[in-house]
């Protein structure tokens, strides 16, 4: 082959950088602080690039990282985060990525790793390589005159408060509060401590500078912080001096009901400001129905978000809990051949191991990612041909024992 596909050595950490940025349309020199950030922060061992034989240039880009993924249940499951994928525009359709991907499933199934995670900016790449779109995402625009709100913001009925808070105690407050999140919704990530450094302005990449926003956070009654939210605003007036103002959610996370109903009231209550954009949210999330009148919040995006490949059916499956109890056979395959088999699951107990016994389904391990969080239906990937049902009532049996209450959702791209 032409191409080399390897681990980097620190020596070419630069280098992979100005090839990561040009496939990402974002400036391509990466600065000396760029270049001692990753060092810093990334495990240089999990990052490989692709080298022309005849220039020896980097000529592709591709890098993962240790992720806390949270399952139906709250377990939390490692994961393989995959990211920071750019092949330069010369070099596509060589098989350059098919051959970083292979490379990276081996040794994250040698790590140990249960699942492997990405967003993926392209819908019809990832399938291929066994990942399925497992929690989506949705964005509103409020039209906050239409809202039927009071728009004084009275105090929240709970006792509770609004306070407004600056950057470092958004850093001191969240990564707890984040993590009581992701302690009960399906699909949300962990936040390590660079996150939250870049998230408050105490990093920042060169072609993504840090912009100072709005911090405001919901303390109960007794004062413990229950929701979090980050926001920004435009400066938009008519020439007859009418305030036409948007808000724009950059981050919200809410642990209980009340704090979620007062954070989006609060942010529709603020003077000058004619629609609030939410954000990526889950697809039921409850804000359109926080509002008097729905229909105010417009749709804005409704796609998938979150992917999943699983490495480890058993352990992947036995680490969620189910909604009813009941056993299913699952026949899996897998063109990688890494989870390849039939796999016995008793969702009563949540044991799940590989078996001899007759298939009650057959899918693909794309279709089993899917799946996994609880967003998408057996029936439907039924009625599209991804899952065949070998014993009559299995498929009905799954979509009991596989959907969640509550769609799952991921607040972060990485």
């Amino acid at each position: 082959m032409s191409t080399d596909v390897r681990p980097i050595a620190a020596s070419e950490l630069a280098e992979w950088m100005t090839t990561l940025n040009t496939g990402f349309l974002n400036p391509a020199r990466a600065t000396e602080s760029d270049v001692a950030q990753r060092a810093e922060y990334g495990d240089i061992t999990r990052i490989q690039g692709g080298f022309d034989a005849g220039t020896g240039r980097c000529v592709a880009a591709f890098r993962s990282f240790e992720q806390q993924l949270t399952v139906p249940g709250g377990a939390s499951v490692r994961a393989a985060a995959v990211s920071n994928v750019a092949v330069l525009p010369t070099h596509r359709r060589q098989g350059l990525l098919t051959r970083m991907m292979a490379a990276e499933l081996t040794a994250a199934r040698e790590r140990g790793d249960v699942l492997s995670t990405l967003i993926a900016a392209e819908y019809p790449i990832y399938g291929r390589y066994g990942y399925g779109p497992a929690a989506s995402v949705a964005e509103w625009e409020i039209d906050v005159p239409r809202t039927g709100l009071d728009r004084r913001c009275p105090a929240p009925a709970d006792g509770g408060r609004i306070e407004i808070v600056d950057a470092a105690e958004v850093r001191r407050v969240g990564p707890g509060l984040h993590e009581r999140l992701r302690a009960v919704v399906p699909g949300v990530v962990n936040r390590d401590a660079r996150w939250w450094n870049l998230a408050t302005g105490l990093e920042e990449w060169s072609h993504r500078p840090y912009k100072d926003r709005f911090h405001a956070v919901y303390r109960t009654a007794s004062g413990e912080v229950a929701g979090l939210v980050v926001y920004g605003a435009d400066d938009h007036w008519t020439p007859a001096k009418v305030p036409l103002n948007t808000v724009q959610v950059k981050d919200l996370i809410a642990v209980t009901p009340e704090a979620e109903r007062a954070l989006w009231h609060f942010l529709c209550s603020i003077d000058w400001v004619m629609k609030v954009r939410t954000g990526g949210r889950a697809p039921d999330d409850l804000v359109t129905r926080l509002l008097p009148d729905p229909r105010s919040a417009t749709p804005l995006t409704a796609a998938d978000f979150l992917w999943v490949r699983l490495l480890d059916v058993a352990a992947a499956l036995g680490a969620r809990t189910y909604a009813v109890p009941g056993v299913l056979v699952l026949e899996v395959t897998d063109a990688a051949g890494i989870t390849d088999g039939r796999y016995r699951l008793d969702a009563g107990t949540g044991a799940c191991e590989r078996t001899r016994e007759a298939a009650d389904l057959r899918l693909d391990v794309a279709a089993l990612g899917s799946l996994y969080l609880g967003d998408e239906s057996v029936a439907r990937l039924a009625a599209l041909g991804r899952v065949a049902e070998e014993r009559p009532g299995a498929v009905a049996l799954a979509d009991a024992v596989f959907r969640t209450a509550r769609r799952p959702w991921c607040p972060d791209v990485f």
